[in-house]
């Protein structure tokens, strides 16, 4: 079409954008998109992909001390976290490579550059005009920090993949699930760690049965967890930094990370000004086909803000492609997202929550399973898994299930299938389990928890 440099330009090349624009290229899409701090997205550069490598670092200390029990002779060990990070640098640098490759074999323009909105079919990259028939909305989140005095001392998520050197302690302001991912990474590696909470407990959104074992867990393994904590001040110490809260405490730290949430990444894009609505905390608001307030302007991702997870935006960025470029119109559907935390122990879980359940079910059914695990039945580690189904009572179909345990998140992905295609109880009581392991305890459960006025 002469008016338009292409039929779609993308806005961000992290997971939902690369999919997106991968799929309308294949549809036949004249198709560009513009990136401005590399290619694969927060998950590949600064997220889920290396905070996974460091977790399986981190890991090994137990594995070593645990080993012993099996019969093995204690081995001489010594941590080297420039290595560590130098060969996580080279793996990340690798998938960039991959991802760059997947958009040139799809036909896919690369262009480097900040991108502003200038127009409905218009953007502007340093300076240049480009025109679209429609234009996506790719660019993410960023971790979000607070308006406090020495602020600047701090770290987030995205400079701890970078530090020269591991910290000797470490306080970690935030209780979602990247503050208690980097408490067990730095905890596993040898650094003190205290976590300072806002509120009263971790994990907030999650069931409250595995957000009170994790909490357990991880003071159990020496991690120190401060409720009701608000960070007054930063400052240096010495060599060091000292944290003060509001509340009279002093924190003394080599680094402090703050993991206090992510934003919506709008800011300098123009949105607002051509009349794309925005949310109250700057995210897109779009309706169920991920399209704007502009007919041919689309979002995706957590730019969002609907769910923040990796492959919501990959499921997203199909959706939008098939629905746009395919005349296959596909809404996309948010109700039955499986998630995992990876804390030490892991965090996985899939569907509703049993204070959830209770709102929107009349009758709710709650079956559990806490038990040692067989590895640690020798290795003596004070270690105990949690399984949980939420069923409703009237139809007997499974609304809920959660794990905190080893292998959890590896677990809880077959159970979402289940899941998706309407399983019940009995359904789940039909299933042969595979024994000895974890996984058959979600389906030998049988005797159903108490209410919780019977429990009270």
């Amino acid at each position: 079409m002469p008016d338009f440099d292409f039929d779609l330009i993308v806005i961000g090349a992290g997971s939902g954008g690369v999919r997106a624009s991968r799929m309308a290229a294949k549809y036949g899409a004249k198709v560009a998109i513009i990136e401005d701090n590399g290619v694969g997205g927060t998950c590949v550069l600064r997220g889920c992909i290396p905070k996974k490598l460091l977790v399986y670092a981190s890991r090994y200390s137990e594995e070593f001390q645990d080993a012993r029990a099996f019969g093995w002779d204690e081995a001489r060990v010594n941590f080297d976290w420039p290595r560590l990070i130098a060969n996580k640098d080279k793996e990340i640098s690798r998938l960039n490579g991959v991802y760059i490759k997947l958009l040139k074999d799809s036909g896919v323009t690369l262009i480097e550059g900040r991108a502003r909105v200038a127009g409905p079919n218009s953007i502007d990259v340093g300076g240049k005009p480009l025109r679209a028939k429609t234009l996506l909305v790719a660019t993410g989140s960023k971790p979000v920090l607070p308006d406090v005095p020495g602020v600047e001392l701090a770290i987030t998520s995205n400079e701890a993949f970078h530090l020269g050197s591991l910290p000797e302690r470490v306080v970690i302001v935030g209780g979602g699930y990247i503050a208690v991912e980097f408490a067990g990474i730095f905890h596993g590696l040898g650094s003190e760690v205290a976590l300072l909470l806002r509120g009263d407990r971790l994990l907030r959104g999650f069931d409250d049965d595995l957000r009170a074992a994790l909490g357990e867990a991880m003071r159990i393994n020496g991690i120190e967890i401060h409720a009701a904590k608000h960070v007054r001040s930063i400052r240096r110490h010495g060599g060091a930094l000292a944290v003060e809260t509001m509340e009279g405490d002093e924190f003394a730290a080599d680094a402090v990370m703050f993991a206090i949430g992510r934003a919506p990444n709008t800011e300098g894009l123009g949105l607002a000004e051509i009349g794309v609505k925005l949310d109250a905390n700057g995210a897109i608001v779009v309706d169920e086909y991920s399209r704007t307030s502009l007919a041919s302007i689309y979002a995706v991702g957590d730019v969002t803000a609907r769910k923040m997870l990796t492959p919501v935006a990959i499921a997203e960025g199909a959706a939008f492609a098939e629905t746009v470029f395919n005349e296959n119109p596909k809404p996309m559907d948010h109700s039955l997202v499986p998630a995992a935390v990876f804390s030490q122990p892991p965090i996985a879980t899939v569907g509703l929550t049993e204070s959830h359940a209770r709102e929107v079910h009349r009758h709710v059914n709650v079956y559990r399973s806490q038990f040692r695990p067989l590895k640690h039945t020798l290795s003596g580690r004070n270690v105990r898994s949690l399984m949980k189904l939420v069923v409703d009572g009237a139809s007997d179909r499974v609304l809920g299930c959660h794990m905190i345990g080893e292998d959890a998140p590896e677990i809880i992905q077959g159970l979402a299938v289940a899941l998706t295609c309407g399983a019940t109880k009995a359904q789940f009581d039909a299933t042969i389990g595979i024994h000895p392991t974890a996984a058959e305890e979600f389906v030998t459960m049988r005797e159903k928890a108490p209410e919780p006025v019977e429990a009270a």
